[in-house]
């Protein structure tokens, strides 16, 4: 039990650990008070405790669109720092990564301009800056999933060529395989939000309840999570958008 809460204080004592862990809680938030707003059968109190917990996960998603506010130097500095990418890496992942890059760095400035408006700090219209942001961001999960898909078939080749005496190397690649396959996951569940909160009439726009919304997130943010625990071997620990 100790060490559990050590772990966790560890987690929450660093800004990207909070940042996930503020996100779990707020779909999970979502899930639940979803699922108990949902249900025509259930008490008043149970009623009462899924709107509290719709309006919980409101107030957490508003905690992260301000924390988001500082996050632009961070994402300039991995983005400068990845430039055009290294040139013995494979053309085609090396500009996913960079359009991604271009995405993620544009989406900063978008959603500041939207909460800014929201706030009454600046005279514009904010819906047409939520929705450049959430395009953005749906751009860059897209291209997310396809660099993961480049990637997969690379290290299936590899993983064809790898002989049997280079135990340790196959075992290195078949971890890769799995990081790339749980950020697909990962990616694919933000996507189906994001296209939710596109304009109505784009696919399945605005027609996913609070539960399944709430889901695909505590779904992505569980993967998130693993993502910084000790025993995880990611790639890399880059800047993303993380909504």
């Amino acid at each position: 039990m100790q060490e559990s809460v050590e772990a966790l204080a560890r987690v929450l004592e660093s800004y990207r650990g909070r940042d996930k862990v503020i996100r779990a809680v707020c779909y999970s938030s979502q899930l639940i008070g979803g699922v108990l707003s949902r249900q025509a059968d259930a008490d008043v109190c149970s009623q009462q405790l899924g709107k509290r917990l719709l309006l919980l996960s409101a107030q957490l998603s508003q905690c992260r669109t301000v924390l988001r506010l500082f996050d632009d130097a961070s994402m300039l500095v991995y983005s400068h720092n990845y430039g055009f990418g290294a040139t013995d890496e494979d053309p085609l992942v090396r500009w996913l990564s960079i359009l991604t890059n271009m995405a993620d760095q544009l989406y900063y400035p978008c959603e500041h301009v939207a909460w800014a408006a929201d706030a009454e700090l600046i005279k514009v219209k904010s819906e047409r800056w939520w929705l450049l942001s959430t395009v953005l961001w749906g751009t860059s999960l897209l291209l997310g999933i396809l660099r993961s898909l480049r990637v997969l078939l690379l290290l299936r080749k590899k993983m064809k060529s790898c002989g049997t005496d280079r135990v340790g190397h196959s075992f290195q690649i078949s971890r890769q395989v799995r990081g790339e396959f749980l950020s697909i996951i990962s990616n694919a569940a933000d996507l189906m939000n994001a296209v939710h909160w596109m304009p109505p009439g784009f696919l399945w726009a605005g027609q996913c309840p609070n539960w399944l919304v709430g889901l695909m997130g505590t779904i992505s943010s569980l993967i998130g999570l693993m993502e910084i625990s000790p025993n995880h071997s990611g790639q890399d620990d880059s800047t993303e958008i993380n909504t």
